[in-house]
């Protein structure tokens, strides 16, 4: 039988306290950032200066040769008119508030990029493009069964779509606003949970420094270069969060230098 003397403990435990922490250095050095282990090359991130702010910029990246590049400079955007709060998107879940239906505000984290939409039969982009008539509605009633979702009354009926605030040609229903004359959807809250916010898009602005309902707005110039520049063959993907977030985030999340 072997004697264990303090010296034969004190080495085994050293050997053993050296292996954890080479497993641990070994997966650190697996584990990438959020956004760098998927297939996102093009990414839309608006920066605000804290969570109550209205207003923020935006700017487009793109991932070339193992690194986030800028594609041009910073132009301000506006948010919800409560500033911002964590939505239902990519991220992982977060500590915080997280937005709900009517709270005004805009949605913070990682989102995918799938769709656009707007008055013209057609846009200059290459992402899938919805034209949108006087039937279309995007539902906001919580605990419809098409919450979150953009429905042609035409098809679903005129009980389906009642209570809707969000009719998506404006101009028609709503004193010839145009706003959603051209915008993108954002995939917040994918698996349309009621109550958890709906409807969130960028889209025209009203003008610089009015804040939305709940989305990121913007001039018709950026509205138009950013669906050109789109490719839904890179995922593109959409990130907001005020400046100290961005700091806290940047490493684990992957995020550009900005």
């Amino acid at each position: 039988m072997a004697i264990l003397t303090s010296r034969n403990v004190l080495t085994g435990t050293l050997m053993v306290l050296t292996g954890l922490l080479n497993a641990c250095e070994s997966n650190s050095e697996q584990t990438q950032p959020l956004l760098q282990s998927s297939e996102t090359q093009q990414l839309v991130v608006v920066v605000s200066d804290d969570w109550e702010a209205t207003t923020a910029s935006l700017q487009k990246f793109e991932w070339q040769d193992g690194e986030w590049q800028a594609v041009d400079s910073a132009y301000p955007v506006n948010l919800g008119r409560k500033g911002l709060a964590w939505g239902l998107g990519l991220h992982p879940a977060q500590e915080g508030y997280y937005k709900v239906e009517g709270d005004g505000k805009a949605t913070a984290g990682i989102f995918d990029l799938s769709s656009t939409f707007g008055y013209l039969p057609e846009a200059q982009t290459q992402m899938p493009y919805q034209a949108m008539s006087g039937n279309h509605y995007c539902m906001d009633v919580n605990s419809s069964p098409l919450y979150n979702q953009i429905v042609d009354e035409a098809k679903v009926g005129k009980d389906a779509v009642t209570g809707s605030t969000e009719p998506m040609r404006r101009d028609i229903h709503k004193e010839g606003q145009t706003i959603y004359k051209k915008g993108i959807v954002l995939d917040h809250n994918p698996n349309n949970i009621s109550t958890k916010g709906s409807c969130i898009f960028l889209h025209l602005w009203f003008g610089p420094d009015v804040p939305t309902a709940g989305c990121t707005s913007m001039a018709e110039p950026q509205m138009d270069k950013l669906l050109a520049w789109l490719d839904p063959k890179k995922s593109p993907r959409y990130l907001a969060l005020p400046k100290a977030e961005y700091k806290k985030k940047q490493k684990n999340w992957g995020l550009p230098t900005l």
